[in-house]
């Protein structure tokens, strides 16, 4: 069964870029389909097919237009995003971008949005810097953001008398994740103990590990280890086989794909928040979804294939509003603009563009027929409960 988590897809004419005709609506989609982000880049794609189908009633059509997608592959890597995207803009002639996998990939793709005058959707990249100092007016991001991911994670644990320590990924992501996370966590009357940050290819947490009980082991009260990371070398588990229970210290991180979700059984009653689980939300868009991706693949949907989702809901609700692909008519329509996505709805933010969206509290459940733990909803922590602040110089 566990076999079975990993979903390799093949969509039927997600690569037939030779057959685009010059009125096409032309979708570019750059992602780390090779690399350490993979299984995460897969089911982008197979949620923005999905996605489309859905939003276009099974036409694959707007306003008279055949929608096409052209993927390209960036490999995670910063350089190739970056020339992947200018290739997609000015010789494939794509009218909106929506990537990529990597926080690094996507912040060098920004200025090539802005010098093509073109909007690109992140998806789903999730640094603050995207939608923070980095940021252009046509970028837009249907991904949560580190802040969201932060603040909800610190909402779920952060409470008087809670001493946190954290461990991060050594680059973007886990250092902007962690920025966030203090932000959020100083306001809930927690104690943040000590931060240690690791190369992302790391596989030995045992230095690491020991240094965070080390700095939470004689604290008072609840002692928990926040972990942010991406890809593999799975800390969570790592850190578990350490034993932290002998210094009273608990674990918390956020949600993950259903493979890495596996490695959480053997942490029941856990809690964290999480961008999305395929049980929690209640709503047509994800009934559908989930029932589809179901008999499509024996599998449930995952992480990144609700993202992808909403990447395209975004793209139809905004080129079906501004009547056109034009840029700035895009940006006039998709500013405010409220649409419908597997996790309810989201609101593009007209400051940064980010979307504005739900996130899940969450605790580990586990139940021996199902090969990866069930995230049991506490609590959906909505977008009025969320104040993600806006951190670009607009």
């Amino acid at each position: 069964m566990r076999r079975s988590l990993i979903i390799t897809t093949t969509i039927l004419g997600i690569a037939a870029v030779t057959s685009a005709r010059a009125d096409d609506l032309k979708i570019g989609l750059i992602y780390g389909k090779t690399g350490p982000l993979e299984a995460y880049a897969k089911q982008t794609e197979t949620g923005l097919q999905m996605g489309f189908e859905y939003a276009t009633k099974g036409t694959m059509m707007i306003d008279g237009r055949k929608i096409v997608i052209i993927a390209k592959d960036d490999q995670g890597k910063p350089d190739l995003a970056k020339t992947a995207l200018a290739e997609a803009y000015q010789d494939d002639k794509v009218d909106i971008a929506v990537g990529t996998t990597s926080s690094a990939a996507a912040l060098a793709m920004l200025p090539v949005a802005e010098e093509n005058k073109k909007i690109l959707i992140v998806e789903p990249a999730v640094a603050d810097q995207i939608t923070g100092e980095k940021w252009n007016r046509y970028i837009f991001r249907t991904a949560r953001n580190s802040s969201q991911d932060a603040i909800s994670n610190a909402v779920a644990i952060g409470k008087p008398g809670v001493t946190v320590a954290t461990l991060a990924q050594d680059y973007a992501f886990g250092r902007d994740g962690v920025a966030a996370f203090k932000e959020a966590l100083a306001k809930t009357g927690a104690t943040l103990a000590a931060e240690e940050y690791a190369p992302a290819n790391t596989t030995d947490f045992t230095a690491v590990g020991q240094r965070l009980f080390d700095a939470l082991k004689d604290k008072p009260g609840r002692k928990i280890i926040w972990i942010i990371w991406a890809g593999a070398g799975n800390p969570p588990s790592k850190l578990q086989d350490m034993d932290p229970k002998r210094y009273g210290i608990e674990l918390s991180t956020g949600g993950n794909i259903l493979p890495a979700l596996a490695a959480y059984k053997a942490m029941p009653g856990m809690e964290g928040a999480t961008y999305y689980y395929y049980d929690i939300p209640k709503n047509p868009v994800n009934d559908w979804l989930v029932a589809e991706h179901q008999k499509r693949f024996n599998a449930p949907p995952d992480f990144f294939t609700a993202g992808g989702f909403a990447a395209a809901m975004s793209v139809v609700t905004a080129v079906t509003k501004a009547k056109s692909t034009d840029s700035e008519k895009l940006i006039t329509a998709m500013e405010g603009m409220e649409f419908d996505t597997p996790k309810g709805k989201m609101v593009f933010r007209k400051e940064d563009h980010q979307a504005l969206q739900s996130m899940y509290h969450f605790k580990v459940k586990v139940d021996p027929n199902v090969a990866w733990a069930i995230l049991e909803p506490v609590r959906e922590l909505k977008i009025e409960d969320m104040n993600v602040p806006i951190k670009n110089k607009r």
